[in-house]
Protein backbone atom coordinates (compact mmCIF):
# COMPACT_ATOMS: atom_id res chain seq x y z
CA UNK A 1 0.00 0.00 0.00
CA UNK A 2 1.44 3.39 -0.95
CA UNK A 3 1.53 6.29 1.48
CA UNK A 4 -1.14 8.08 -0.57
CA UNK A 5 -3.47 5.09 -0.41
CA UNK A 6 -2.76 4.66 3.31
CA UNK A 7 -3.82 8.23 4.09
CA UNK A 8 -6.88 8.07 1.87
CA UNK A 9 -8.00 4.81 3.45
CA UNK A 10 -7.57 6.27 6.93
CA UNK A 11 -9.65 9.30 5.95
CA UNK A 12 -12.37 7.24 4.27
CA UNK A 13 -12.46 4.49 6.95
CA UNK A 14 -11.56 1.72 4.51
CA UNK A 15 -8.83 0.06 6.59
CA UNK A 16 -5.28 1.13 5.79
CA UNK A 17 -2.48 -1.37 6.34
CA UNK A 18 -1.22 0.73 9.27
CA UNK A 19 -1.64 4.11 10.94
CA UNK A 20 -0.41 6.82 8.54
CA UNK A 21 1.96 9.39 10.02
CA UNK A 22 3.56 12.78 9.47
CA UNK A 23 6.64 12.57 11.68
CA UNK A 24 10.11 14.14 11.75
CA UNK A 25 13.27 12.92 10.07
CA UNK A 26 13.90 9.21 9.91
CA UNK A 27 10.49 8.41 11.40
CA UNK A 28 9.05 9.30 8.02
CA UNK A 29 5.85 10.77 6.65
CA UNK A 30 3.02 9.61 4.43
CA UNK A 31 2.18 13.15 3.34
CA UNK A 32 3.73 16.00 1.39
CA UNK A 33 2.59 19.31 2.88
CA UNK A 34 3.14 22.42 0.79
CA UNK A 35 1.55 25.77 0.08
CA UNK A 36 0.75 28.35 -2.55
CA UNK A 37 3.40 31.09 -2.69
CA UNK A 38 2.59 34.78 -3.15
CA UNK A 39 1.92 36.22 -6.55
CA UNK A 40 5.42 36.67 -8.04
CA UNK A 41 4.39 40.14 -9.19
CA UNK A 42 3.69 41.27 -5.61
CA UNK A 43 6.26 43.72 -4.19
CA UNK A 44 6.00 44.68 -0.49
CA UNK A 45 5.78 48.40 0.08
CA UNK A 46 7.23 48.08 3.61
CA UNK A 47 9.29 45.31 5.29
CA UNK A 48 7.12 42.46 6.58
CA UNK A 49 4.13 43.20 4.33
CA UNK A 50 2.29 40.20 2.89
CA UNK A 51 0.17 40.23 -0.22
CA UNK A 52 -2.96 40.89 1.86
CA UNK A 53 -1.14 44.11 2.94
CA UNK A 54 -0.85 42.94 6.54
CA UNK A 55 2.52 43.82 8.09
CA UNK A 56 4.17 41.17 10.26
CA UNK A 57 6.73 41.56 13.03
CA UNK A 58 8.29 39.73 15.96
CA UNK A 59 7.06 40.74 19.40
CA UNK A 60 10.49 40.18 20.96
CA UNK A 61 14.05 39.33 19.82
CA UNK A 62 13.76 35.77 21.15
CA UNK A 63 10.32 35.14 19.63
CA UNK A 64 10.37 31.61 18.16
CA UNK A 65 6.97 31.86 16.48
CA UNK A 66 6.09 33.18 13.02
CA UNK A 67 5.42 36.55 14.60
CA UNK A 68 2.24 38.61 14.63
CA UNK A 69 0.48 41.14 12.44
CA UNK A 70 1.42 44.58 13.71
CA UNK A 71 -0.40 46.64 11.05
CA UNK A 72 -3.97 45.68 10.09
CA UNK A 73 -4.78 47.25 6.72
CA UNK A 74 -8.59 47.00 6.51
CA UNK A 75 -9.25 49.70 9.08
CA UNK A 76 -12.71 50.58 7.77
CA UNK A 77 -15.27 48.57 5.82
CA UNK A 78 -15.68 51.58 3.55
CA UNK A 79 -12.40 50.37 2.04
CA UNK A 80 -13.79 46.95 1.14
CA UNK A 81 -14.82 47.59 -2.47
CA UNK A 82 -11.49 49.14 -3.43
CA UNK A 83 -9.25 46.90 -1.30
CA UNK A 84 -6.51 45.09 -3.23
CA UNK A 85 -7.11 41.45 -2.36
CA UNK A 86 -4.63 38.85 -3.69
CA UNK A 87 -5.42 37.16 -6.99
CA UNK A 88 -5.27 33.37 -6.79
CA UNK A 89 -6.06 32.87 -10.47
CA UNK A 90 -2.44 33.75 -11.39
CA UNK A 91 -1.05 30.53 -12.86
CA UNK A 92 2.55 31.36 -11.90
CA UNK A 93 1.62 30.74 -8.26
CA UNK A 94 1.26 27.02 -8.96
CA UNK A 95 4.39 26.45 -11.04
CA UNK A 96 6.39 24.80 -8.23
CA UNK A 97 3.61 22.28 -7.65
CA UNK A 98 4.12 20.72 -11.08
CA UNK A 99 7.61 19.54 -10.03
CA UNK A 100 6.37 18.33 -6.65
CA UNK A 101 3.60 16.30 -8.27
CA UNK A 102 5.85 14.98 -11.03
CA UNK A 103 8.51 13.77 -8.58
CA UNK A 104 5.87 12.30 -6.30
CA UNK A 105 4.20 10.34 -9.09
CA UNK A 106 7.57 9.05 -10.29
CA UNK A 107 8.56 7.71 -6.87
CA UNK A 108 8.15 4.11 -5.76
CA UNK A 109 5.89 5.28 -2.94
CA UNK A 110 3.78 8.31 -3.91
CA UNK A 111 2.55 10.27 -0.91
CA UNK A 112 -0.65 12.15 -0.17
CA UNK A 113 -0.17 15.76 -1.34
CA UNK A 114 -1.90 18.34 0.85
CA UNK A 115 -1.78 22.04 0.01
CA UNK A 116 -2.39 24.83 2.52
CA UNK A 117 -4.73 27.50 1.21
CA UNK A 118 -5.29 30.99 2.64
CA UNK A 119 -9.03 30.69 3.19
CA UNK A 120 -9.14 30.96 6.97
CA UNK A 121 -12.27 32.51 8.44
CA UNK A 122 -10.93 33.12 11.94
CA UNK A 123 -7.36 34.25 11.27
CA UNK A 124 -7.73 36.23 8.05
CA UNK A 125 -10.34 38.69 9.42
CA UNK A 126 -8.11 39.14 12.50
CA UNK A 127 -5.09 39.86 10.34
CA UNK A 128 -7.01 42.33 8.18
CA UNK A 129 -9.14 44.02 10.82
CA UNK A 130 -7.32 43.43 14.13
CA UNK A 131 -8.58 41.06 16.81
CA UNK A 132 -10.90 43.47 18.60
CA UNK A 133 -12.60 44.58 15.39
CA UNK A 134 -12.78 41.11 13.87
CA UNK A 135 -14.57 39.55 16.82
CA UNK A 136 -16.95 42.53 17.18
CA UNK A 137 -17.78 42.68 13.46
CA UNK A 138 -20.47 39.93 13.45
CA UNK A 139 -22.42 42.07 15.92
CA UNK A 140 -21.62 45.59 14.70
CA UNK A 141 -21.20 45.09 10.95
CA UNK A 142 -22.86 41.75 10.11
CA UNK A 143 -23.44 42.52 6.41
CA UNK A 144 -19.90 43.76 5.83
CA UNK A 145 -18.44 40.88 7.84
CA UNK A 146 -20.39 38.38 5.70
CA UNK A 147 -19.06 40.08 2.55
CA UNK A 148 -15.48 39.79 3.83
CA UNK A 149 -15.92 36.08 4.55
CA UNK A 150 -17.34 35.62 1.06
CA UNK A 151 -14.27 37.29 -0.47
CA UNK A 152 -11.95 35.09 1.58
CA UNK A 153 -13.78 31.94 0.51
CA UNK A 154 -13.69 33.05 -3.13
CA UNK A 155 -9.89 33.24 -2.89
CA UNK A 156 -10.02 29.66 -1.60
CA UNK A 157 -12.24 28.56 -4.47
CA UNK A 158 -9.85 30.21 -6.93
CA UNK A 159 -6.99 28.34 -5.23
CA UNK A 160 -8.78 25.03 -5.71
CA UNK A 161 -9.32 25.85 -9.39
CA UNK A 162 -5.59 26.51 -9.73
CA UNK A 163 -4.70 23.29 -7.93
CA UNK A 164 -7.08 21.28 -10.09
CA UNK A 165 -5.21 22.43 -13.20
CA UNK A 166 -1.97 21.12 -11.72
CA UNK A 167 -3.46 17.69 -10.99
CA UNK A 168 -2.10 15.19 -8.50
CA UNK A 169 -3.25 17.22 -5.47
CA UNK A 170 -5.02 15.04 -2.93
CA UNK A 171 -6.31 17.55 -0.42
CA UNK A 172 -6.58 21.16 0.73
CA UNK A 173 -5.61 22.26 4.23
CA UNK A 174 -7.17 25.25 6.00
CA UNK A 175 -5.76 26.71 9.24
CA UNK A 176 -8.32 28.26 11.59
CA UNK A 177 -8.02 28.34 15.39
CA UNK A 178 -11.54 28.60 16.78
CA UNK A 179 -11.10 27.78 20.46
CA UNK A 180 -9.89 29.14 23.76
CA UNK A 181 -8.71 26.61 26.33
CA UNK A 182 -12.20 25.90 27.68
CA UNK A 183 -14.68 27.14 25.10
CA UNK A 184 -15.10 28.32 21.52
CA UNK A 185 -14.17 31.86 20.49
CA UNK A 186 -17.65 32.65 19.15
CA UNK A 187 -21.07 31.24 19.86
CA UNK A 188 -22.29 28.18 17.95
CA UNK A 189 -25.13 30.36 16.67
CA UNK A 190 -22.74 32.83 15.04
CA UNK A 191 -20.59 30.03 13.65
CA UNK A 192 -23.65 28.38 12.13
CA UNK A 193 -24.89 31.67 10.67
CA UNK A 194 -21.68 33.03 9.18
CA UNK A 195 -19.00 30.35 8.94
CA UNK A 196 -20.53 26.91 8.42
CA UNK A 197 -22.16 27.82 5.06
CA UNK A 198 -18.87 29.31 3.84
CA UNK A 199 -16.92 26.20 4.78
CA UNK A 200 -19.58 24.07 3.07
CA UNK A 201 -18.98 26.05 -0.14
CA UNK A 202 -15.23 25.63 0.08
CA UNK A 203 -15.34 21.93 0.94
CA UNK A 204 -17.84 21.19 -1.83
CA UNK A 205 -15.53 22.91 -4.31
CA UNK A 206 -12.67 20.71 -3.14
CA UNK A 207 -14.71 17.51 -3.26
CA UNK A 208 -16.04 18.38 -6.72
CA UNK A 209 -12.40 18.59 -7.84
CA UNK A 210 -11.42 15.27 -6.28
CA UNK A 211 -9.67 16.70 -3.21
CA UNK A 212 -10.13 15.80 0.43
CA UNK A 213 -10.61 18.54 3.03
CA UNK A 214 -8.38 19.03 6.07
CA UNK A 215 -8.49 21.73 8.74
CA UNK A 216 -6.16 22.67 11.57
CA UNK A 217 -7.96 24.14 14.56
CA UNK A 218 -6.66 24.42 18.11
CA UNK A 219 -8.57 25.07 21.31
CA UNK A 220 -11.90 23.83 22.64
CA UNK A 221 -13.90 23.46 19.41
CA UNK A 222 -16.20 20.59 20.35
CA UNK A 223 -19.29 22.78 19.85
CA UNK A 224 -18.33 23.22 16.19
CA UNK A 225 -17.47 19.62 15.34
CA UNK A 226 -20.94 18.57 14.21
CA UNK A 227 -21.24 21.61 11.93
CA UNK A 228 -17.79 21.01 10.44
CA UNK A 229 -18.66 17.39 9.68
CA UNK A 230 -21.96 18.40 8.07
CA UNK A 231 -20.10 21.08 6.07
CA UNK A 232 -17.96 18.37 4.48
CA UNK A 233 -14.75 18.39 6.52
CA UNK A 234 -12.88 15.09 6.17
CA UNK A 235 -9.94 15.59 8.57
CA UNK A 236 -9.59 17.68 11.72
CA UNK A 237 -6.01 18.45 12.74
CA UNK A 238 -6.03 18.97 16.51
CA UNK A 239 -2.91 19.73 18.50
CA UNK A 240 -4.99 19.77 21.68
CA UNK A 241 -7.48 17.08 22.66
CA UNK A 242 -7.27 16.83 26.46
CA UNK A 243 -9.28 20.01 27.02
CA UNK A 244 -12.25 18.34 25.29
CA UNK A 245 -11.43 14.74 26.19
CA UNK A 246 -10.26 12.00 23.86
CA UNK A 247 -13.04 9.68 25.06
CA UNK A 248 -15.74 12.27 24.38
CA UNK A 249 -14.37 13.10 20.93
CA UNK A 250 -14.18 9.42 20.06
CA UNK A 251 -17.69 8.66 21.30
CA UNK A 252 -19.32 11.56 19.46
CA UNK A 253 -17.25 11.86 16.30
CA UNK A 254 -15.11 8.74 15.92
CA UNK A 255 -15.78 7.02 12.60
CA UNK A 256 -17.34 10.21 11.21
CA UNK A 257 -14.24 12.39 10.79
CA UNK A 258 -10.55 11.54 10.69
CA UNK A 259 -8.34 12.94 13.48
CA UNK A 260 -4.78 14.08 12.64
CA UNK A 261 -3.04 14.61 15.96
CA UNK A 262 0.10 14.57 18.04
CA UNK A 263 0.04 13.83 21.75
CA UNK A 264 -1.61 16.88 23.32
CA UNK A 265 0.98 19.62 22.92
CA UNK A 266 0.04 21.71 25.97
CA UNK A 267 -0.58 19.03 28.57
CA UNK A 268 0.80 15.47 28.36
CA UNK A 269 3.60 16.43 25.96
CA UNK A 270 4.72 19.08 28.47
CA UNK A 271 3.83 17.76 31.93
CA UNK A 272 3.76 14.00 31.33
CA UNK A 273 6.58 11.50 31.63
CA UNK A 274 7.90 9.59 28.61
CA UNK A 275 5.71 6.69 29.74
CA UNK A 276 2.67 9.01 29.87
CA UNK A 277 3.41 10.17 26.32
CA UNK A 278 3.62 6.56 25.10
CA UNK A 279 0.33 5.62 26.75
CA UNK A 280 -1.40 8.72 25.39
CA UNK A 281 -0.15 7.97 21.87
CA UNK A 282 -1.60 4.45 22.13
CA UNK A 283 -4.90 5.90 23.33
CA UNK A 284 -5.10 8.22 20.32
CA UNK A 285 -4.60 5.27 17.98
CA UNK A 286 -7.21 3.14 19.73
CA UNK A 287 -9.86 5.81 20.28
CA UNK A 288 -9.63 7.60 16.94
CA UNK A 289 -8.21 4.91 14.67
CA UNK A 290 -10.46 2.06 15.75
CA UNK A 291 -13.00 2.51 12.97
CA UNK A 292 -11.10 0.81 10.13
CA UNK A 293 -9.33 4.16 9.89
CA UNK A 294 -9.88 7.57 11.42
CA UNK A 295 -6.44 8.54 12.72
CA UNK A 296 -3.19 10.04 11.39
CA UNK A 297 -0.29 10.43 13.82
CA UNK A 298 1.80 13.61 13.69
CA UNK A 299 4.26 15.71 15.62
CA UNK A 300 4.15 19.42 16.38
CA UNK A 301 6.40 21.01 13.80
CA UNK A 302 7.67 23.88 16.00
CA UNK A 303 8.75 21.92 19.10
CA UNK A 304 11.18 24.58 20.32
CA UNK A 305 8.40 27.18 20.45
CA UNK A 306 6.37 25.07 22.89
CA UNK A 307 9.12 23.34 24.86
CA UNK A 308 8.87 19.78 23.56
CA UNK A 309 11.85 17.51 24.18
CA UNK A 310 13.15 15.16 21.52
CA UNK A 311 13.02 12.32 24.03
CA UNK A 312 9.23 12.67 24.16
CA UNK A 313 8.88 13.34 20.43
CA UNK A 314 10.80 10.14 19.68
CA UNK A 315 8.75 8.17 22.23
CA UNK A 316 5.52 9.35 20.60
CA UNK A 317 6.87 8.65 17.11
CA UNK A 318 7.93 5.16 18.12
CA UNK A 319 4.41 4.31 19.30
CA UNK A 320 2.80 5.78 16.19
CA UNK A 321 5.08 3.72 13.93
CA UNK A 322 5.52 0.47 15.88
CA UNK A 323 2.18 0.06 17.64
CA UNK A 324 0.45 1.86 14.76
CA UNK A 325 2.23 -0.42 12.30
CA UNK A 326 0.57 -3.50 13.81
CA UNK A 327 -2.75 -2.00 14.82
CA UNK A 328 -4.87 -3.10 11.87
CA UNK A 329 -3.35 -6.56 11.75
Amino acid sequence: MTSRERVKRAVSFTKPDKIPVTLPGEWGTDMIETGIPPNPRFKPSVPGEDEWHCVWGKVSPDDKTLGQVIIHPLTDYAMLDAFDFPDFTVEARYAHLHDIVKNNEASNNPKFVGVYIAAGLSHRPEYLRGSENAWADPYEYPEEYARLLDIIIRTGEDSIEGLSKVGGIDGIIVCDDWGFQDRAMISPELFERFCAPMYARLFKKAHDNGMMTLMHSCGHIEKFMEMLIKSGLDVIQMDQQENMGVDLLSERYGGRICFWCPVDIQQTMITGTVHDVENYAKKLIEKFGGFDGGFIGKYYTSPDAVGHTWEKINAMSRVFTEYGGEFYK
